[in-house]
């Protein structure tokens, strides 16, 4: 294995213009190659280091369906339930219609939301933060907003359409962490602890840092196109409170630490040490595409064409769409700060990835990122 176009590719882009990226790669469950390059701080010309804690947004996403899933293969719940058997405040939902006039009007939803919906991004929300609903829960809990205050102010906003019938990446996996909640017991933090983090050996992946590592959290930046360079801007604008838990975007964590658990999915969810988080069976569910040919319309990002959607992750159904060097049933997802998660267990590879800049240029580098680890293999 050389993996010099790797190291060549980070160099690349890091004096292009992402302040820093860092790339791990693991083979048969060692680490074969790691490799980072530019400043964690732009100003002071401080060079990024091992154990520096970022925001991972929406890769977050991977580990609550895996927490969700647990609960799937604990019976505690099934795919084809409506979430209102757990969460009562969607039992009657709202669903925008817009007639021929132009005018909207508010129909009531024939389908019920199913927990498969909030997998799969087919239950009809949006990523709309600013909703009056959401505006209230922050004003009436005080800025907290616990997690299921959120999934419960979310109920009384208007579906964009019929559960089941369409794909729009959303503010599920916020409700799917309200639901671990109600279906568990515990808040979903401490399920996240107790049951993966915990097993896993993670001490830097939460939703709250300690004072020693919030000594460690990498300055955020986003590329600004008019200066035409990258400007810091701190903050996860998806933490509405300080109670939320975000399921959809919510985590720290580090290069080290997330790879960890992206290996255990890799080995069919059973870490090298013998910590199972999850079962073949279930890991082959996980990556097998949801999508209906409807629905594949509206999952339309280039960096993701020849991929489907499976529960809460891409996953590669075809090399001649994609172009991608990557085997078929390859899977992961990525974060806004342009960090992306590659598992492949026919590989037995894993590539964890991080950045940590807002406009992210995630369609240029991910593919070229991904199709360069897999030529280097060889």
């Amino acid at each position: 294995m050389d993996f010099k176009p790797l190291s060549q590719f980070i160099d690349r882009i890091t004096s292009w213009r992402i302040p820093w990226a860092e790339v791990l790669v693991m083979h048969r469950n060692e680490t074969v190659f790691r490799y980072r390059n530019g400043f964690a701080d732009l100003e002071e010309k401080t060079p990024i280091e091992e154990g520096r804690i970022i925001n991972i947004y929406s890769m977050t996403k991977i580990m609550t369906c895996t927490a969700a899933l647990q609960l799937i293969e604990r019976g505690a719940m099934l795919l084809n339930d409506p979430i209102a058997a757990y969460l009562p405040e969607y039992a009657e939902m709202n669903v925008k219609r817009k007639l021929p006039d132009g005018e909207v009007v508010l129909d009531k939803a024939t389908r019920p939301i199913t927990v498969r919906d909030l997998f799969t991004m087919t239950a009809g929300f949006s990523y709309d933060f600013g909703a009056p609903s959401i505006k209230e829960v922050v004003r009436s809990t005080d800025g907290k907003v616990p997690t299921r205050a959120f999934a419960a102010a979310l109920a009384k906003e208007p579906l964009l359409f019929e559960p089941g019938t369409r794909w729009n990446y959303s503010l599920c996996h916020d409700v799917l962490a309200a639901l671990v909640e109600a279906v568990d017991g515990r808040r979903f933090g401490e399920y996240i602890r107790d049951e993966i983090t915990g097993p896993l050996g993670m001490r830097d992946t939460g939703f709250d840092l300690s004072d020693e590592q919030r000594s460690r959290l990498a300055p955020q930046y986003e590329y600004n196109d008019k200066l035409g360079k990258p400007v810091r801007k701190d903050g996860n604008g998806f933490r509405v409170g300080t109670e939320f838990e975000s399921g959809g975007a919510g985590l720290l964590s580090t290069v080290s630490d997330y790879a960890l658990f992206l290996n255990a999915l890799t080995n069919q969810g059973t870490s090298p040490d013998g910590v199972r988080i999850l079962s073949p069976a279930t890991m082959d569910l996980m990556r097998t595409d949801q999508l209906t040919e409807p629905m594949r319309s509206d999952y339309g990002w280039d960096q993701l064409k020849g991929y489907g959607y499976g529960l809460g992750v891409r996953t590669h159904i075809s090399k001649a769409v994609s172009g991608s060097l990557s085997p078929l049933g390859e899977f992961g997802w990525s974060g806004a700060a342009g960090c992306l998660a590659v598992i492949d267990p026919a590989s037995q590879l894993t590539v964890m990835y991080a950045q940590h800049m807002l406009n992210n240029q995630e369609p240029y580098v991910h593919p070229r990122l991904r199709n360069i680890v897999y030529a280097c293999l060889a």
